[in-house]
C-alpha cells in the first residue's frame, strides 16, 4: 500500500541497444533448450558449494549424479515433507550455493529472478518489502525468519514492511506463491517466504569437534565493505553450536549513467546464535538469536535512523517412523524491533514486538489402496505496537494497539497411484484494538487440489497436471485501520481512520504442471520444469482512496484506507533446468497484470505490479568442478500503466573457485553494460530512484578446523 502520490519524476532511460541486442540473442538460444530457472538452478557438485559446506559436498555430489536439482530438495515450508518439484502448488528453493554465487548483500539479491516475486527497497536498501504476484505489504506475504513472522512495517512512502535479514546468514529461502500455504498462518494471501539461518551441522565436517571461518568481500559500486567470521563447536553427537557475525559498511552507489544516488549509503551489524539439542535420536530442539543493528540516513540527510532488531526461537519436533501418526512440530518465537528517527523536532521512536506459536502434527496411515497424510496444528500470533515521539505525543501515521491472529486447520494429502488430491479447511480468528476501537472478525477458508500423472512411459511418467482453488483471510494492521495526522511537508491534507475497515478475503484458481525426466542424452543429465498460470480475486481489497474527487488543491482533499471492491490479479510463472553434469542451462519467466475496483465500479491498475521477467542462466564447470563460470540475463518489460519505470536488460557474470577445502574465491559482476533503469516498484512520489550500475564484487572464505 502506498500514500498519496504527488508528483512524478522524468522516465527513465530504457535499457540500452547492445545490452538488448546481446540478452535477446541469449535468451534465444536458452529459451530453444527444454530448461531453465534461477531460483533452482543449483550446481551439480562440489564447485558450487560453500567452503562452509564442504563436509556435505561428497554426499550431495552422490545426490546429484543421481539426478537431483533444487527442484528435487525438501521445501523448508513443506509439512508432509515434499520437494518443490512434487508440489502440487508454484514453489521455488534456493539454497546456500546459490546464496553464495550471487554474493548477496540485500534481500532483493537473494531472491533475484525467482519468478513471479520481486522486492521493493527504496533509497535504504536495508529496507525490504517482499511481493509475490503484486501482492505485499501489511502481512499479504507471510516473512518467517527460522519460523518467526517479521511484522514490522511503517506507513509511509517507499518500502512500508521492513525486512531486516542479512544473506551472510541464511543458508536456504524457500517461496510458496499463492494463498494455498494457509498452514504457514493467517494472512499470507499472496504467499510466503521462509529464510533459515545456518545451523553447526552446515558447517562443521564429519569428525570436526570445532572449525572457524573468515569472510572479506568487496564492491566497487559504493565501495562496499563486507567482513564476517562464524565458528562452530560440536560438544557431542546430541548437542551443537553456531555463531556468526556480519559487518557491512556501503557508501552512496552510483547509477547506469555515472550520477551518485543520495541515500542509498548504509551501515549493517549482523549476528547470530543458534544451538541444537537431540534428546533422542527422534527428536531435535533448536534454540536461537538473531539480531541486527541498521544505520541509515534520508536523501536529503534531514532524518537518521536507527533499527534495532532481535529475533529469538525455540522449535522442537520428534518424528518416530514406528508410530507414523506423530510428526510434532512446536514452534514458538518472540521479535523485537525497534526504531528511532532523528529529526529537527527529536526522535521518534516505533517498537514492535511480536509474539508467536504454531504446533502442527501430520499422520501418516492407509486406507486400502489409498495412502493419507493428515497435517493438523493452530498458530497464535501478538503484534504489540508501541509509538513515542517528541514532547509525549504520538506519531498518528504510525499508530499504537494491538492485534491479535490466531486459526486452526486441517489438512489430508491423498495418493493413490497416479492421483493425488489435497483438501483443507483453516479456520482464522483477528482482534483489533487501539485508541478507541475494537474489532474482531472471523472466516473458514477452504483449499482443494486435484493433481494427475496420468502417463505410464518413461519418457512422459513425470508429467504433472495440478489444479488448485484456495481462499484466504487477512486482517486489518493496526496502521491501516488507525492512521490519522496532517501529511507533512507541501501537501497538508489529513488522513481519517477507519474503524470500520473490513478484512481481505483472496480466492484464488491455479492450474500449473510438474516435469521431471533423467537420463535424456547421459546417464548424468536431467530435467526440471514447474509452470503455472494464476487468478486471484481479492474482496475488500484495502487501499487509501482520495476525498472529495472535486477538490481545486494538487492534493487529495483527505486520504483513508477503505475496502475496495475488489483486486484481480493474474499471470503465469515458469521455471525450468536442464543439468549435464559439465554445465547447465536455465530459464525462469513471470508476467503478472492486476487491477483494482472501487464501490463505484471505477477501476485503475495496481501500482504493486512488478515487471513482466524472463531470466536466462547458463555455468560451465572445469577443473573437476572446482571452477564454475557462468552468466544471467535478465529482460524487464514495465507493467501496464506504469509511468516511472522502462524496459531494461540486466547482463551479470559470475565465477567461483574452490582452491582446496578451507579456500574459496568469488567473483561477480552485476548491470555489466551499466543499464540505467529503474525498480518498477519504486514509489513515484518520492522522486525517480535508479538502481545501482556496473558493481564488480570480489571475495574469498578461509575456513580451518579439527
Amino acid at each position: 500500500m502506498r500514500m498519496g502520490s504527488f508528483g512524478t519524476g522524468r522516465a527513465p532511460a530504457t535499457a540500452r541497444a547492445s545490452a538488448a541486442l546481446l540478452s535477446g540473442v541469449a535468451l534465444a538460444a536458452l529459451a530453444g533448450t527444454p530448461a531453465m530457472a534461477q531460483d533452482i538452478s543449483g550446481q551439480q557438485a562440489v564447485a558450487g558449494q560453500n567452503v562452509d559446506d564442504a563436509g556435505t559436498a561428497k554426499a550431495a555430489a552422490e545426490k546429484n549424479a543421481k539426478g537431483a536439482t533444487l527442484l528435487d530438495r525438501v521445501l523448508l515450508l513443506s509439512r508432509t515433507g515434499e520437494t518443490a518439484i512434487e508440489s502440487l502448488s508454484s514453489s521455488s528453493h534456493i539454497d546456500q550455493e546459490q546464496l553464495d554465487r550471487r554474493m548477496a548483500s540485500t534481500v532483493s539479491e537473494m531472491l533475484y529472478g525467482v519468478p513471479g516475486v520481486a522486492v521493493q527497497t527504496g533509497a535504504q536498501r536495508v529496507r525490504s518489502t517482499i511481493n509475490i504476484r503484486g501482492l505485499q505489504d501489511a502481512g499479504r506475504v507471510a516473512v518467517l525468519v527460522d519460523g518467526a513472522r517479521q511484522n514490522f512495517g511503517i506507513m509511509g512512502h517507499d518500502a512500508e514492511s521492513l525486512l531486516f535479514i542479512d544473506p551472510d546468514l541464511v543458508k536456504q529461502v524457500d517461496v510458496i506463491r499463492g494463498p494455498v500455504a494457509n498452514t504457514y498462518g493467517s494472512g499470507a494471501i499472496g504467499g510466503v517466504v521462509a529464510f533459515e539461518t545456518k545451523d553447526a551441522s552446515d558447517f562443521l565436517h564429519d569428525g570436526e569437534t570445532w572449525a572457524a571461518s573468515t569472510t572479506g568481500r568487496y564492491e566497487t559500486n559504493g565501495q562496499g565493505w563486507t567482513t564476517g567470521a562464524t565458528g562452530a563447536y560440536r560438544f557431542n553427537d546430541a548437542a551443537d553450536i553456531i555463531a556468526n557475525i556480519v559487518w557491512r559498511d556501503y557508501g552512496e552507489y552510483k547509477d547506469g549513467d555515472g550520477d551518485r544516488v543520495g541515500g542509498t549509503g548504509f551501515d549493517m551489524l549482523s549476528g547470530l546464535v543458534k544451538t541444537t539439542i537431540r534428546p533422542t535420536e527422534n527428536s531435535e530442539l533448536k534454540l536461537g538469536w538473531i539480531g541486527s543493528k541498521d544505520d541509515w540516513s534520508s536523501v536529503g540527510g534531514d532524518e537518521n535512523y536507527d533499527v534495532k532488531q532481535n529475533t529469538f526461537t525455540a522449535r522442537y519436533n520428534i518424528t518416530d517412523e514406528d508410530r507414523k501418526w506423530l510428526d510434532l512440530h512446536i514452534n514458538t518465537s518472540f521479535s523485537k524491533v525497534d526504531m528511532d528517527r532523528e529529526r529537527a523536532s527529536g526522535i521518534t521512536n516505533y517498537g514492535l514486538d511480536t509474539y508467536g506459536l504454531d504446533i502442527w502434527n501430520t499422520s501418516r496411515f492407509d486406507t486400502g489402496e489409498f495412502s493419507h497424510e493428515v497435517t493438523y496444528g493452530g498458530d497464535w500470533l501478538m503484534d504489540d505496537v508501541a509509538t513515542h515521539a517528541p514532547g509525549g505525543g504520538s506519531d498518528f501515521f504510525n499508530p499504537s494497539g494491538k492485534r491479535r491472529l490466531w486459526g486452526a486447520y486441517i489438512q489430508d494429502k491423498v495418493t493413490y497411484d497416479w492421483l493425488e488430491v489435497i483438501g483443507g479447511l483453516r479456520y482464522d480468528n483477528y482482534s483489533l484494538k487501539g485508541n478507541g476501537v475494537d474489532n474482531s472478525g472471523d472466516r473458514v477458508s477452504p483449499r482443494i487440489t486435484v493433481g494427475v500423472s496420468p502417463f505410464d512411459s518413461e519418457a512422459l511418467s513425470g508429467l504433472q497436471f495440478y489444479g488448485t482453488y484456495a481462499e484466504g483471510y487477512r486482517a486489518p494492521t493496526v496502521a491501516e485501520t488507525l492512521i490519522s495526522g496532517i501529511h507533512p511537508g507541501g501537501a497538508p491534507f489529513p488522513f481519517l481512520p477507519n474503524p470500520n475497515l473490513k478484512p481481505e478475503t483472496a480466492k484464488t484458481w491455479e492450474f500449473g504442471t510438474n516435469y521431471r525426466l533423467n537420463g535424456i542424452f547421459n546417464s548424468d543429465d536431467n530435467i526440471r520444469l514447474k509452470a503455472a498460470y494464476f487468478h486471484n480475486d481479492v474482496d475488500d481489497f484495502i487501499g487509501f482512496q482520495e476525498g472529495n474527487p472535486t477538490c481545486s488543491t494538487p492534493w487529495p482533499c483527505s486520504q483513508q484506507n477503505q475496502n475496495f471492491a475488489n483486486a484481480k490479479i493474474e499471470g503465469f510463472e515458469l521455471q525450468s533446468l536442464y543439468d549435464a553434469g559439465w554445465g547447465y542451462v536455465g530459464l525462469s519467466a513471470s508476467v503478472i497484470n492486476g487491477h483494482k475496483t472501487d464501490k463505484s465500479g471505477i477501476r485503475e491498475e495496481l501500482d504493486t505490479i512488478p515487471s513482466a521477467q524472463v531470466t536466462g542462466q547458463l555455468g560451465l564447470r572445469f577443473l573437476e568442478d572446482r571452477l564454475l563460470v557462468g552468466t544471467e540475463v535478465q529482460y524487464n518489460a514495465a507493467p501496464r500503466g506504469n509511468t516511472v519505470a522502462g524496459d531494461y536488460t540486466l547482463v551479470n557474470a559470475f565465477a567461483q573457485y574452490n582452491v582446496n577445502d578451507n579456500l574459496k574465491v568469488d567473483f561477480r559482476v552485476d548491470n555489466l553494460f551499466d543499464v540505467t533503469y529503474v525498480n518498477a516498484l519504486s514509489d513515484p512520489s518520492t522522486g525517480v530512484l535508479y538502481e545501482p550500475g556496473i558493481t564488480l564484487k570480489l571475495g574469498a572464505t578461509m575456513r580451518f578446523g579439527g
